[in-house]
C-alpha cells in the first residue's frame, strides 16, 4: 500500500458515533459518511437526528441511561458488528467555583462525560474484539490542563484520558486500538456559549473574555471541527495501525485555559 493510500480508512467500515448529530460529532458523522463508512449515530436532539444526511441511521438515546445505551447497541447491530466506535456525548457542565456547584450538577457532568463513556465501551469492546477495532474517546485540552470554575468537566475529561490509556494496555494484545482526541477551542455554539458563562462569571465582556481564552493559545486561533474529524479519520486508517494508548492535543497547542 502507498503511504498515501493508507492516509484514508478502507470503504465500509462500521462506525459509531455518540451525541452525533450535532457540532463536533456531526461533522465526524459526515467525514466518516464521505469517505464510504457505514455510520450509526445517536443524540439525544430529535430533530437534528430527524435532519441527518441521508445514509446515517440513527437512534434517540441519553448515554447516562443505561437503558437507552442497551437501545443504541441493539440498533446498531443491524451493520453487523463495529469497526469504529467514538465515545463523543458530552456536556460542559456548570461553570461556578467548587462551592457554589451543588451535588446534582456535579453528579450529572460525571455521569454524562465519564459514565456515558464507560456504558458505552462496556457494550462496543466485545464487537470491537472481533473486528481489531478502534475505540476513540474524545476528552478536551481540559483533560491535560487546570480550568478555573470547571472542575466538574475538567475532572471528567481527565478520567477519560486515565479510561482511555487503561483499556489501550488491556486491549492491545486483541489488536483493539484505543486513542483520545483533545479538542482545543473548537468553533461553535458550544464555546460561544462556555465563554458567555465565563464572561459573566467574571464580569467580563464576551469580547474580552473570548480574547482571554485565546491568549493561551500559541496560534492565537479557534480549531475548526473539520480539525477533529480529520483526526479521527487518521486514527480509523491503516496509517494509525500502529497509534493506541495516546491522548492527542487538535488545539493549535493550548499553553493555558
Amino acid at each position: 500500500m502507498k503511504v498515501i493510500d493508507s492516509l484514508m480508512p478502507r470503504p465500509g467500515l462500521r462506525v459509531l458515533i455518540t451525541a452525533g448529530a450535532n457540532g463536533i460529532g456531526l461533522t465526524m458523522a459526515q467525514a466518516f459518511l464521505e469517505v464510504g463508512a457505514r455510520v450509526h449515530a445517536c443524540d439525544i436532539d430529535t430533530q437534528a437526528l430527524a435532519a441527518l444526511p441521508e445514509g446515517i441511521s440513527h437512534t434517540v438515546a441519553d448515554v447516562s441511561r443505561e437503558a437507552d445505551v442497551d437501545r443504541l447497541f441493539q440498533d446498531a447491530a443491524a451493520m453487523g458488528g463495529l469497526d469504529v466506535v467514538i465515545n463523543n456525548a458530552g456536556i460542559a457542565g456548570p461553570t461556578a467555583g467548587i462551592e457554589e456547584i451543588d451535588e446534582d450538577a456535579w453528579t450529572r457532568t460525571i455521569d454524562i462525560n465519564l459514565n456515558g463513556q464507560y456504558r458505552v465501551a462496556h457494550r462496543a469492546v466485545p464487537l470491537l474484539r472481533e473486528s481489531q477495532g478502534v475505540l476513540i474517546n474524545m476528552s478536551s485540552v481540559a483533560g491535560r490542563l487546570g480550568l478555573a470554575y470547571r472542575t466538574p468537566y475538567a475532572a471528567s475529561k481527565w478520567a477519560i484520558v486515565g479510561l482511555t490509556k487503561s483499556l489501550a494496555s488491556e486491549l492491545g494484545t486483541a489488536g483493539v486500538r484505543v486513542n483520545a482526541i483533545l479538542p482545543g477551542i473548537v468553533r461553535g455554539p458550544r464555546i460561544e456559549r462556555v465563554i458567555a458563562d465565563r464572561a459573566a462569571k467574571c464580569g467580563l465582556s464576551y469580547a474580552e473574555m473570548e480574547k482571554e481564552y485565546l491568549s493561551g493559545v500559541s496560534m492565537k486561533r479557534m480549531v475548526e471541527p473539520t480539525d477533529i474529524a480529520a483526526m479521527a479519520l487518521f486514527l480509523s486508517a491503516p496509517a494509525g495501525a500502529n497509534i493506541s494508548g495516546q491522548a492527542l492535543s487538535v488545539c493549535a497547542n493550548v499553553e493555558s485555559l
